[in-house]
């Protein structure tokens, strides 16, 4: 079958929900692991997030646009839900009859994993339900906000939930999905390397480093000029701090005003040219969207994929 996976949110300015978890992280997270299932089940996938939008409307209406344009069979949109710590459980919609059958496998497949039943819903007021040209559901995985939920949340297992809803099964073999690196616990001195030449860091002659895993002055001055620009303790040392803030910076979270600060946006102010203290003001904003308008971007000031993607690839 083609399915058009729509991960939800992840195209600024439409940005998902914030509670104990951030939604964009899990909707990216969990449906790139459907769509690497789906894959290695035979299927094609048509990917429907738009990696930049002008506003939230624009942002639905490429989703759909993608779906419609592409013809898919099946069109899936990966949310997660929040209301008052109290809410829990899983939610389906559908806005016709052959979308609710759809959407009631997999609702059961994710009910199973302890999740509370809240049902097959009608999807008709959704606008990538009521504007898609084929059979579509939004799957609301869970509360992001339910301490309940988010005890029993797994990203590997939901995705497994959602594919076998959809197909009856699941890949024999585990499929690596897109790697978060801020999960990455790799910190062996040739990632170091590779990390700080991705980032545009240099020694301190200004030069890149050569990638040959072993620890010299020219590895440990660039460590320290990272380390400068982070805010950490200039030791020269990759310590759990700095590895932790490299990390960060390379999982390309979106990074919004007044929504984020310390070492993604001190690094992003050393890259656009800016005083760097850590917050997101007004000068960082016009520093952030003249970087945006001299590399074709659209200038929101919103540090989304696409100016990560100009950061550091």
């Amino acid at each position: 079958m083609k399915f058009g996976i729509d991960i939800g949110h992840n195209s600024p300015p439409d940005t998902g929900a914030r509670g104990i978890k951030i939604e964009d992280v899990l909707t990216l997270d969990v449906g790139n692991r459907v769509m690497s299932k789906l894959r290695a089940l035979g299927h094609e996938v048509i990917p429907c997030k738009p990696d930049r939008s002008s506003s939230v409307t624009n942002s639905l209406f490429q989703r759909i646009n993608t779906a419609n344009t592409n013809r898919v069979e099946v069109f899936v949109s990966i949310h997660f839900n929040a209301f008052n710590g109290q809410a829990n459980g899983t939610e389906v919609f559908a806005a016709s009859d052959t979308g609710r059958r759809i959407a009631q496998p997999v609702l059961n497949e994710i009910v199973r994993l302890g999740f509370f039943n809240r049902g097959v819903k009608s999807g008709s007021h959704l606008y990538v339900l009521r504007n898609t040209n084929m059979p579509a559901i939004l799957v609301e995985c869970c509360f992001i906000d339910s301490p309940r939920d988010m005890n029993i949340f797994e990203s590997e297992a939901t995705a497994n939930a959602i594919v076998k809803g959809l197909t009856g099964t699941v890949p024999s073999a585990p499929v690596n999905p897109v790697p978060d690196e801020e999960l990455n616990t790799d910190t062996t001195v040739i990632r170091l390397q590779k990390a700080l030449n991705r980032l545009k860091i240099t020694d301190r002659n200004g030069r890149a480093l050569v990638e040959d895993n072993i620890t010299g002055p020219a590895t440990n001055s660039a460590t320290v000029n990272f380390q400068n620009i982070a805010g950490i303790q200039p030791t020269g040392v990759a310590d759990t701090n700095t590895w932790n803030a490299i990390n960060l910076i390379l999982a390309k979270r979106i990074i919004r005003p007044n929504h984020a600060g310390g070492p993604v946006v001190r690094y992003i102010q050393y890259r656009v040219g800016v005083d760097v203290d850590g917050v997101y003001g007004p000068q960082t904003g016009e520093a952030i969207k003249r970087y945006q308008r001299q590399n074709g971007l659209l200038a929101d000031g919103i540090v989304g994929g696409m100016t990560w993607q100009k950061l550091i690839g």
